[in-house]
C-alpha cells in the first residue's frame, strides 16, 4: 500500500513537472551557460530520481511511527507541491526569476526530507542527495539564466508570450 502511494505520488509529481516543462521557442531564446547540461540528461536525471525518491519514501514510512508518519507525508506532499510550482514559474509562467526565489525552498524541502529520514533510514536519506545535488544545479542554471537574461515580464522579447 505504502509503495504504491510513493510510486503514484512521485509519477503525478514528475508527470505533472514534466507537462508544465514547455522548451519551445520561448525557451530557445533565452541565453544560456554553456556548462548547461544537454535537454535529454533531464529525462534520465529526473527518473533516477523520482525511483530514488520511491524507495526512499517507501523505506522512511515504513519505519516511521504514526505521528513521524504524517509528519513525512506531509513533507513529500510539500516538496512536491514546490517541485511542480517550479515548473510551473520557470516554464509556463516564463518567470525564471519568480522560480530562482521558489526554488530556494524547493531545495530546502529535500533538505528538511533528508533530515527528517536520517534518524529512521540513513541508508534511505542518503538516496535523497542526487535529488538535493541536483535541485542546487538547477537553482545555479536558473540563477544564470536570470543573470544573463533579466529582465523578465513586461514587454520584452525574452518574457513575451508568443512564439
Amino acid at each position: 500500500m505504502i509503495l504504491g502511494l510513493c510510486v503514484v505520488m512521485t509519477v503525478i509529481t514528475l508527470g505533472l513537472g514534466g507537462w508544465l516543462t514547455d522548451i519551445g521557442p520561448w525557451y530557445y531564446r533565452l541565453s544560456v551557460p554553456p556548462w548547461k547540461p544537454p535537454n535529454w540528461a533531464f529525462g534520465p536525471i529526473w527518473t533516477t530520481i523520482g525511483v530514488f525518491t520511491v524507495i526512499a519514501a517507501n523505506r522512511a514510512l515504513h519505519a516511521a511511527a504514526p505521528g513521524t508518519r504524517d509528519w513525512l507525508i506531509f513533507l513529500f506532499l510539500l516538496n512536491a507541491v514546490l517541485n511542480i510550482l517550479w515548473s510551473l514559474l520557470f516554464f509556463k509562467l516564463r518567470r525564471p526569476d519568480w522560480a530562482l526565489m521558489e526554488v530556494a525552498a524547493l531545495w530546502l524541502s529535500v533538505l528538511s526530507l533528508v533530515l527528517a529520514i536520517w534518524p529512521l533510514r540513513p541508508g534511505a536519506a542518503l538516496l535523497l542527495l542526487p535529488y538535493l545535488v541536483w535541485v542546487g544545479v538547477a537553482a545555479t542554471l536558473n540563477r544564470a539564466i536570470v543573470r544573463r537574461n533579466a529582465p523578465f515580464g513586461g514587454a520584452g522579447m525574452v518574457s513575451s508570450h508568443g512564439p
